[in-house]
Formats: structure tokens, C-alpha cells, sequence
């Protein structure tokens, strides 16, 4: 029996994005699938772009949040899926199939999670880096390496079991969710295929002040899971960063 899938994307003035991002859902092959659009209050357009889509959005809330996660979290609250997944407004699905392949991993494996890879897009559409969550391990969490977020899909009752995501968090509860469902032995799997092309200029990708408070966020995350890390381990992920994003740029 196929799976209902929750697509839940979030948005606050994002009139150049959203459209792109609107229209990678409602173009998937798969159609057993509700689209929640949580905005926190736009005024630049976007609520405009929104409305010529209304009838592809089932549930659509415009008030103002508390960030990004509080807006996340109504979203999930409203889902009515069996599977629940986030794309962010300035993201879009990497191909027509990706709730296909959702659908089939969780329903011909046991699995509880899944994620996949992303590509990182500058403004011109150019990628300049991917991301694949094949090497991640339950042991690399406490270096602050995780899966690709934007390629995260879990089972509704996960939420209603273990919790949403921390709005005390800025940056990182993201890491923080998935390092809280790993760590509960939540089953989950890697599907080998490019899920999410991500434009970068996220706020996990704003310069050095946020990396210091995603490395904050992190070891305060780990601490409250009873995952030993320290400030070391947590600086080492960076260095191997810049080297695939060098490997990646000689190669392509």
C-alpha cells in the first residue's frame, strides 16, 4: 500500500525562490502526497506567487513564527502523512521522481528514516559542491556530521514519539533531531540518488559568526543527548570540507 507522504516548506519573503520550489513538488510522478506551506508573514510577493498555486497546497498557514523551527513544527503538527519530509523555499527537488523513490525505500524496507544527497547551487544555478550522506556513520555525530537535512524523511510517528525539533536552537536543531532519532536506534538507510538541488546562503551558511554558533549549538546538542564530543572534534569536520569542496571543483 503506498505510502502519504507530508512535504512541508517554510517561507518568509522568498518571492524569488518559491515558485521554483513550488513547482518541483507539484511536478513529482508520485501523487499520494499533501503540501503544507507554512509563511511567517510576507510581504514581498510571495503570498502572491502562493495563490496561483493554491489548488496543488493543502494546507497553507500565514502568521508570524518564532524562526525557522517553530514554522517547521506547525507544519508537522498539521502533516497527516504517513512519511514527512522538509524542503526549504529557496530549494527544489533534483528530479520528477524523488516521492517515488521515497514511497518504494519506505515501502519495501523496514526502515524508520531515510536520506539521500544534495547539490549546493549558487544564484546562477551553477552547483558548486555535493553532498553525499553515503559516509555518515552513528560514530561521525560527535564530529557534527550528519546526514543531508534537506534529504531527511522519517515516519510521521517519530515525532509523535520522540519529540519535533528544538525551537531554543538558531542553526542546528536540525543536527539536533537527527542526532536524537539515531540515537534512539530508529532504523534508517541511505538512498543512493541526488534528492535536493540546495542554493547556498542558508543560515547555516552565512560566514564564520554562524559556524561559530552552529559548533556551539552542536556540543550543546551532544551534551544533552549524553554524546561525548568536544570543541576539537567539532572544528576537525571544516578542514574536510573546503577539501571536497576543492576536490569537486578541480574534477567537475
Amino acid at each position: 500500500m503506498e505510502k502519504k507522504i507530508s512535504i512541508i516548506t517554510v517561507c518568509f519573503n522568498s518571492v524569488k525562490t518559491i515558485e521554483e520550489t513550488i513547482r518541483s513538488v507539484i511536478s513529482q510522478t508520485y501523487s499520494n502526497f499533501e503540501y503544507i506551506l507554512i509563511d511567517g508573514g510576507s510581504t514581498d510577493g510571495t503570498l502572491e506567487v502562493i495563490s496561483n498555486y493554491k489548488n496543488h497546497i493543502s494546507k497553507l498557514v500565514v502568521e508570524e513564527d518564532h524562526g525557522i523551527y517553530d514554522a517547521i513544527n506547525k507544519g508537522i503538527i498539521l502533516s497527516t502523512g504517513d512519511i514527512v519530509g522538509i524542503l526549504n523555499s529557496d530549494d527544489c527537488f533534483a528530479s520528477n521522481e524523488i516521492l517515488f523513490h521515497i514511497n518504494n525505500i519506505f515501502l519495501n524496507s523496514q526502515v524508520d528514516m531515510c536520506w539521500g544527497d544534495v547539490n549546493f547551487l549558487n544564484y546562477d544555478g551553477q552547483i558548486v559542491r555535493k553532498y553525499s550522506s553515503s559516509f555518515f556513520s552513528k560514530n561521525k555525530l560527535r564530529f557534527g556530521i550528519m546526514p543531508a537535512h534537506p534529504t531527511f524523511y522519517c515516519k510521521k510517528e517519530l515525532f509523535e514519539i520522540s519529540g519535533i525539533y528544538r525551537t531554543d536552537l538558531k542553526i542546528a536543531a536540525d543536527f539536533e533531531l537527527i542526532l536524537r532519532f539515531v540515537l534512539k536506534n530508529y532504523k534508517y538507510c541511505y538512498l543512493p540518488l541526488t534528492m535536493v538541488n540546495m542554493k547556498i546562503g542558508g543560515i547555516s551558511t552565512k560566514g564564520f559568526k554562524s559556524t561559530l554558533t552552529i559548533i556551539k549549538e552542536i556540543h550543546f546538542s551532544c551534551k544533552c543527548n549524553r554524546l561525548y564530543t568536544n570543541y576539537f572534534f567539532l572544528v576537525l569536520k571544516y578542514p574536510f570540507k573546503i577539501f571536497e569542496f576543492s576536490i569537486f571543483n578541480i574534477f567537475k
